[in-house]
C-alpha cells in the first residue's frame, strides 16, 4: 500500500456523517477531522450487522500513523481504499 493514496482517501472521505458501500454492504460513516487535520477519526456500522471499522490517522507523526481500534490496520486500510460513498442519500 501506498500511505499517499490511503491518506488521500482518508482526506476525500467528507467530515460527519454519510452512507458508504464497501463489500456489498452499507455502512453509516462518521468521520471528524481534529486539530487542524493532526488527527481524523473514522468510525464505521455496518447496517443490519455487527461489523464496524474504526481507528484514528494522526498523519504528522512519522509518515503518518494509524492506530485501528480493535481491529487490524489491514482492515481499515481496505476500507478506506474501497468504500465509495453513496451520493444519493445523507443520514438525518
Amino acid at each position: 500500500m501506498n500511505d499517499s493514496d490511503f491518506y488521500s482517501k482518508l482526506l476525500a472521505l467528507p467530515d460527519g456523517a454519510s452512507y458508504v458501500r464497501y463489500k456489498e454492504r452499507r455502512y453509516l460513516l462518521r468521520k471528524e477531522t481534529l486539530l487542524n487535520g493532526k488527527v481524523l477519526k473514522l468510525y464505521a456500522e455496518a447496517l443490519g450487522s455487527n461489523d464496524i471499522v474504526s481507528g484514528n490517522y494522526y498523519p504528522t507523526i512519522k509518515q503518518g500513523l494509524l492506530k485501528p481500534c480493535e481491529m487490524s490496520e489491514k482492515k481499515v486500510i481496505d476500507f478506506v481504499l474501497h468504500a465509495r460513498i453513496e451520493e444519493s442519500t445523507a443520514p438525518l
